[in-house]
């Protein structure tokens, strides 16, 4: 009998293009605003780093669209009369995605170990006297003082305690963590992972979403689609090139200055997903010279105008940023520019004459920038400019985020691969508070890249935990905000409100303070 080859040829085909149609319309293609190089969000607070951590790993509590803290892995928890026992208890049916259960030893000491590292986690990990697993799925905090914020601290959307295996939480804090196994609703593939190219997740089929809907960063946390693809794409106009032709389905990050490109693509529509304002931060070395002389950091201050970094990463339209010469997020309760005259000043030529002042001495500045990540990378070529004018010795050193959230985290001087200043930006919610302000921790050795050393500002830090009223709260912000506009741990650059760019057959994409990717589906 003869074979007819090519009659089979031709009605496998329709089949296999079918099959690659399914396959595209599980997979959500994303853009992310970073390069992916470390898989631990404990050991890094790359914003990159996080969303990833929010894709493999749950979280104990957490927010919702309001602020307002819910039970996510846990079934609730009872606080003791006295305010220094509180005992939790574990949702049934968690589970790692090594299908191993989800114990109360697992959470005892993931929490151990973000509260070593984490801003606030620190603050709530000095409040605990002890923790201790009454069995496996109930446990115990025993409090040295009340700590009425612990559970918000434990899954707060910056910086939340996410819950590894025993087995990799006890790893040391200040060692990264390479293995991604977590109890999220995805799965990295690791095996897929190319840094600086792409990174994959898989839905995780053993996850039991929370029954109600999703708000904010609690509820139901549903996988609509088999997997999540990140392609590393650095150059803008190639990324919004894939957006409007089709090719990729998210933008996490769409630079502003190609966002009417996209308004006018039948394929992509632009959104408002983050809740929250961006704020800027320039971040100086406090262990070396010459910031580690405070007249030199004050120099640089009085040269910045917040409205050129803006304009730099947002475009000349007001509306889309705003000028907060203080510490706490514009419009909140905190806000004040008590003391900030500093950043008032805008002007160079005060600037380089207080440069001479200070004792500069011509030392070597290095400035570290993020060719690949367009929005901060502009924040930092407005500084390069500024302290080139000012008179300073800098040197521009330009790598992808991932190898600059390496390098900032060296302590050496910059004859030995370290650094002076870098930028960086956080969401609003993030420096809400002064226990959660991730910028103004000044605690030395223990503060965050830069380890600014500022007892005053420590100490009304921790003042703030007993404030009982507003007005007491807000007196000490508005210490706060002069001591730091004095002592200066970083400069404040104002903030801008960052759009994402989505595929109009991308579906379920709600309001969020963090970039997440539950709920969120496509259509055939």
């Amino acid at each position: 009998m003869q074979r007819r080859p090519l009659l089979l040829g031709a009605l496998a085909a329709p089949f296999a293009v079918h099959d690659a149609s399914a396959q595209a319309a599980r997979t959500l293609r994303v853009i992310p605003q970073a390069n992916l190089t470390s898989l631990d969000p404990i050991w890094t607070t790359a914003v990159v780093t996080r969303n990833h951590g929010f894709l493999v790993y749950d979280t104990l509590t957490a927010e919702d669209s309001q602020g307002r803290v819910q039970p996510q892995m846990l079934e609730g928890w009872q606080v003791s009369e006295d305010r220094r026992t509180w005992r939790f208890t574990l949702r049934e049916g968690l589970k790692f995605h090594d299908n191993q259960p989800v114990r109360s030893a697992d959470c005892i000491a993931s929490i151990k170990r973000w509260a070593q590292r984490e801003t606030f986690g620190q603050i709530a990990g000095g409040a605990v006297e002890e923790w201790r697993a009454l069995d496996d799925r109930r446990f115990e905090a025993k409090l040295k003082r009340p700590f009425p914020l612990l559970a918000l601290a434990l899954g707060r959307g910056q910086g939340p305690a996410f819950i590894l295996p025993e087995r990799l939480a006890t790893t040391d804090a200040a060692t990264q963590v390479r293995d991604a196994t977590g109890s999220g609703p995805f799965r990295f593939l690791a095996d897929q992972w190319s840094p600086g190219a792409r990174a994959v997740w898989a839905k995780f089929d053993g996850y039991v979403p929370r029954q109600e809907a999703p708000d904010g960063l609690a509820g139901g946390k549903v996988a609509r689609v088999d997997r999540v693809d990140w392609t590393v794409i650095s150059d803008a106009a190639t990324a919004a090139g894939a957006m409007a032709n089709g090719e990729q389905d998210y933008w996490e990050y769409a630079v502003h200055d190609l966002l009417p490109l996209l308004r006018r693509s039948r394929e992509a529509v632009v959104e408002q997903r983050l809740i929250h304002g961006t704020y800027g931060c320039l971040r100086f070395n406090h262990l070396h010279a010459p910031f580690n002389n405070p007249k030199v950091r004050q120099a640089v201050a009085m040269a910045v105008d917040q409205r050129d970094y803006l304009r730099a990463v947002a475009g000349e339209d007001p509306r889309g940023w705003g000028v907060m010469e203080g510490v706490f997020p514009a419009g909140g309760p905190l806000a004040t520019d008590a003391g900030a005259d500093i950043l008032k000043v805008r002007s160079v030529e005060r600037a380089r004459a207080a440069l001479r002042e200070s004792g500069y001495n011509g030392e070597r500045v290095v400035l570290i920038t993020p060719s690949d990540y367009p929005q901060i990378n502009a924040l930092g070529l407005v500084t390069h400019d500024l302290l080139r004018r000012m008179g300073m010795n800098v040197e521009l050193v330009a790598s992808d985020w991932g190898t600059l959230v390496q390098r900032r985290a060296s302590r050496e001087p910059v004859e030995r691969g370290g650094w002076s200043i870098f930028h960086t930006t956080a969401s609003g919610d993030a420096l809400a508070l002064p226990p959660v302000h991730l910028f103004l921790r000044a605690n030395g050795a223990n503060a965050w890249f830069g380890w600014p050393d500022d007892p005053a500002i420590e100490a009304d830090r921790l003042a703030f935990l007993d404030a009982e009223t507003e007005a007491e709260q807000q007196a000490i912000a508005r210490r706060l905000n002069g001591q730091a506009m004095r002592t200066l741990p970083y400069v404040p650059l104002g903030y801008y409100w960052q759009p994402t760019a989505l595929n109009r057959r991308v579906t379920g994409a709600f309001r969020v303070p963090a970039t997440v990717f539950w709920n969120i589906g496509k259509t055939a």
